[in-house]
């Protein structure tokens, strides 16, 4: 259910793009209490984007979940940033990362609904 959006303007190689899927998905796992046989992550890397009008490493971060507090979204933020920043080298300040929250009976799996 939860389902990790990554998008950056940085190009990773297959290997380190493997280890950062594997990563976020411990990551987020962990953090928002869920088993890991239901997170997805995704990174879409060598993006188009520009942030704060130039080209430097950025990323775009989207986390949707099922029941994501409120008060867990700022060590959220935190710790995807950190991941980026160690995994990428990306600046925090260089990160946006939206976060949503949504109701069971909108989120489909398996043919049905969660």
């Amino acid at each position: 259910m939860p389902v990790l959006k990554i998008t950056t303007n940085v190009t990773v190689s297959a290997a380190d793009k493997k280890e950062l899927l594997k990563a976020a998905s411990r990551l987020a796992a962990k953090e928002l209490g869920k088993p890991e046989s239901y997170v997805m992550v995704s990174v879409s890397d060598g993006a188009s984007l520009m942030f704060s009008g130039n080209d430097q490493p950025a990323a775009f971060v989207e986390l949707f979940s099922l029941g994501l507090p409120d008060d867990q979204a700022p060590r959220l933020s935190a710790m995807v940033s950190g991941l980026l920043k160690e995994s990428l080298g990306i600046d925090p300040r260089r990160v946006y990362i939206k976060m949503s929250d949504h109701p069971a009976n909108l989120w489909g799996w398996n043919g049905e609904m969660f």
